[in-house]
């Protein structure tokens, strides 16, 4: 490693950990590298041995290629914009996740370049005489004549229309529970949107398409954190929170085509809602915008709730027994999505990534690799 720079290693290996909030005590206990070496390695006395590199690159969930390669797009610009804004929000724990998240999403970008996927083009701009809260109706439905949807017709799975034009997206669980998502423009990857899988399932369907408004508007901001309606943090005020609102309830529930309802009760109010696929309040919401309900009513059908065993997560469907439903949740609450997993294993079986790669991929060592790809239907060609 003579002809690498240690002085832009070691920089970049400070961040690394600066951005994860972790002490050298600590990553010194978790990969076994002592303090004092740590230490050499971050004020560029010395340059890394490769298995050092290798173990640091993995333990901050990195490309080790982030560490030595200058011509690389700059690895920690959009993280430290993320936590420069709302650092003070986010655990070690929440930060650890983002940067497990963007990993994932770089390995997903460059297995769909590698696999030649083709992604629906959209772009949608905004006339400058338009107010925000008209913006966001205008782009929902123009994605959804770019999708083909069709009328009063439900996207059944969100995520896969925003992955159609190249987005990626992870649920993800996240300590911070007033966060719902958030939306990150990464270098490598593109369009990277989070959302946090504490929240309710019908609430994650209106957070990712609420973040993919904020890529679809906001990707010159880099960084952008949504919050819960209702949590300290929500800003009511904000015109772009307001907009990328207005887009994800008219992206599921075109106004158009919200239900002609004569006397609302409870009852209604749950079926529509499971039948949307929204929670009742994204439900109540989107009526009184529409001005086919009035307050009362509003009020009304925000006082229930769809019960939670109604509510079918989508990629741990109750066709599976309850030990493999509980599994995917984990996998899930990792980042794991179906989606994702597939696109790591058809790679493998392609060739384009070896057995080990696969279990770096799916942050997993040997025996988890092994039991993902049980879990999945999916075989391993070569020992890890």
């Amino acid at each position: 490693m003579s002809s690498i720079n240690p002085k832009l290693i070691a920089s970049r290996l400070a961040q690394a950990r600066n951005l994860q909030a972790l002490s050298v005590e600590t990553v010194s206990a978790d990969t076994g590298i002592a303090p004092e070496r740590l230490a050499i390695l971050e004020n560029g006395s010395e340059a890394p041995s490769g298995d050092e590199l290798l173990i640091l690159a993995n333990y901050y969930a990195r490309d080790f290629r982030d560490f030595i390669d200058p011509s690389r797009p700059e690895p920690f610009k959009q993280t430290d914009i993320l936590y420069r804004r709302h650092g003070e929000t986010f655990t070690p724990n929440d930060r650890r996740a983002i940067q497990e998240f963007l990993f994932l999403c770089e390995i997903e970008a460059t297995l769909q370049k590698e696999m030649g996927f083709q992604h629906t083009p959209f772009a949608f701009e905004p006339s400058p005489n338009d107010l925000h809260k008209i913006q966001g109706p205008k782009a929902a439905a123009a994605l959804r004549q770019a999708l083909g949807h069709h009328g009063a017709q439900i996207p059944l799975d969100v995520y896969a229309d925003f992955r159609r034009i190249g987005l990626h997206i992870f649920r993800r669980r996240l300590a911070t529970s007033e966060i719902s998502g958030l939306y990150i423009e990464h270098p490598i990857a593109g369009h990277c949107i989070l959302v946090n899988y504490d929240d309710d399932i019908y609430r994650q369907r209106f957070s990712v398409s609420h973040e993919a408004a904020h890529a679809i508007f906001d990707s010159s901001d880099a960084a952008s954190v949504s919050y819960l309606r209702g949590s300290s943090r929500y800003d009511q005020q904000d015109l772009k929170e307001l907009r990328a609102n207005r887009f994800a309830s008219c992206y599921l529930m075109p106004p158009e085509h919200l239900p002609n309802v004569h006397r609302w009760d409870t009852q209604q109010a749950v079926h529509w809602a499971q039948a949307l696929k929204v929670s009742t309040e994204a439900l109540s919401f989107a009526l009184l915008t529409a001005q086919r309900i009035n307050q009362d009513t509003a009020k009304l059908i925000r006082s229930v709730r769809v019960p939670m065993a109604d509510k079918v997560d989508p990629e741990a469907p109750d066709y599976l027994t309850e030990v493999q439903v509980n599994r995917r949740k984990q996998l899930l609450e990792r980042g794991l999505s179906d989606y994702y997993v597939g696109l790591c294993f058809e790679a493998h079986q392609r060739g384009l990534i070896s057995a080990g790669r696969l279990g770096e991929a799916l942050l997993a060592d040997h025996r988890e690799t092994r039991e993902i790809s049980i879990l999945y239907g999916r075989s391993i060609v070569n020992e890890l």
